[in-house]
């Protein structure tokens, strides 16, 4: 991880290794903690955040449905964002936002634990590194099962959950594979480990609908529309598992990664990433780097200077 001078943490500014919390932390415990992941990218007018007002709704509600009333407003997070970002001196960045439940009370009914909250900035490539993006990647289909809606809340973005996405990574990685797919209880497709998923069959996309326990993922709704104003037909539905074999393209898509072809799953040959692909991943890196005007409202520039002066 390539550090930056400072952490944003309840309201504060403070240098990265001096960013700390106690052992003791509810959330360190029993992963009572939600979070985001945003990216900024530099563009023509400046450092620009991809659809930060959607994640930080987003964090708002994990948190809601995780009874983690937070401390400060999505408007303020925003405002400490933006100068955080100025005063590490960042021109492109991966932002988390994380807030948690922190030292002051033990047992899982802790109510008057209070509410941490930070936000870190950092230099970040892709997530599967940057030759994926061009060539795609082998996936293995997981033999964890994604977590069910009746144990869990698959839509809040919570830092215990991820646990379940873990297993399966590390699967995937231990068996030669760069991610894994997760199917849901009743044996249809999921989502990847940390990114929603796309399959193309006669020109048609599909992807895993809301009630199919996926993240509701920002860039997958990015992709959404982007697919339909090139005029694709994007279906919401039930996939598969043998779908996966059977597609002409696949792709995962997430902010850390971004737009990922899949080139193989499960030692089956989709081959190199194909034309729908291609099309969709152009358009969408030019949206994240404000290259397409139609969706420059999606981009929230950081205004420079940083207000710190002297």
């Amino acid at each position: 991880m390539e550090k930056s001078e400072l952490i944003w943490m309840n309201g504060d500014f403070v240098p990265w290794d001096e960013a700390k919390v106690h052992v003791l932390s509810h959330g360190l415990h029993y992963g009572t903690g939600v979070f985001e992941g945003i990216r900024c990218y530099e563009t023509d007018r400046g450092p620009a955040i991809f659809r930060h007002r959607d994640h930080l709704v987003r964090l708002e509600k994990s948190a809601e449905l995780f009874y983690l009333p937070l401390p400060h407003t999505a408007d303020e997070l925003r405002e400490a964002t933006h100068e955080l970002i100025r005063r590490n001196g960042l021109r492109s960045c991966y932002i988390r936002p994380l807030a948690f439940r922190g030292y002051g009370e033990m047992g899982l009914y802790a109510k008057s634990a209070p509410i941490d909250i930070m936000i870190a900035a950092w230099p970040w490539g892709a997530y599967l590194g940057e030759d994926s993006k061009k060539n795609g990647i082998r996936a293995k289909v997981s033999s964890w099962r994604r977590i069910s809606p009746n144990g869990l809340i698959p839509h809040a973005k919570a830092s215990g959950q991820y646990l379940n996405s873990i297993l399966a990574k590390t699967e995937a990685a231990n068996a030669g594979y760069d991610e894994a797919i997760l199917l849901e209880d009743n044996g249809t497709v999921c989502e990847g480990s940390g990114e929603n998923i796309f399959v193309v069959r006669d020109g048609e996309l599909s992807t895993p609908g809301h009630t199919a326990s996926i993240l509701d993922g920002i860039s997958r709704k990015s992709v959404i529309q982007i697919a339909e104003d090139l005029g694709y037909r994007v279906v919401e539905r039930d996939i598969a598992r043998s779908e996966l074999y059977l597609a002409e393209e696949a792709f995962l898509v997430g902010t850390a990664a971004e737009l990922v072809p899949i080139r193989e799953i499960d030692d089956h040959p989709l081959g190199g990433p194909g034309e729908v692909t291609q099309v969709i991943q152009a358009k969408f890196e030019d949206a994240l780097h404000g290259r397409a005007q139609e969706y420059a409202e999606w981009l929230d520039l950081v205004d420079q200077p940083s207000k710190v002066t002297g």
